[in-house]
């Protein structure tokens, strides 16, 4: 079994910062991706960046230059720190990893149960 557990989410004014972490326990033989996802009410869920077990990075192109994803592999997490904020980043955010378990099964998608952010005067 795999857990992930998501810490950093609240309210913040527009303009503030937060940084969400999390981090994946159990029965873990290697993690590729690391990542976050965000899904605002009514709307679907959304990449909003990813890092890979060599460093290569992605990002959603409204958070590019305010958030910053970074990874420690040898404690399998990975944080998102969040400046200027903006109302429209309000969302429950999901931590995401793909990772296996085992030296002989393929990789499998694991979850968070998702941290809220909300960003409001």
């Amino acid at each position: 079994q795999v857990q992930l557990v998501e810490s950093g989410g609240g309210l913040v004014q527009p303009g503030g910062s937060l940084r969400l972490s999390c981090a994946a326990s159990g029965s873990i033989f290697s993690v590729y991706l690391m990542g976050w996802y965000r899904q605002a009410p009514g709307k679907q869920r959304e990449l909003v960046a990813r890092i890979t077990n060599s460093g290569n990075i992605n990002y959603l192109d409204s958070v590019k230059g305010r958030f910053t994803i970074s990874r420690d592999n040898a404690k399998n997490t990975v944080h998102l720190q969040m400046n200027g904020l903006k109302p429209e980043d309000t969302a429950v955010y999901y931590c995401y990893t793909n990772l296996r378990t085992t030296s002989w099964n393929g990789a499998t998608d694991y979850w968070g149960q998702g941290t809220q952010v909300t960003v409001s005067s």
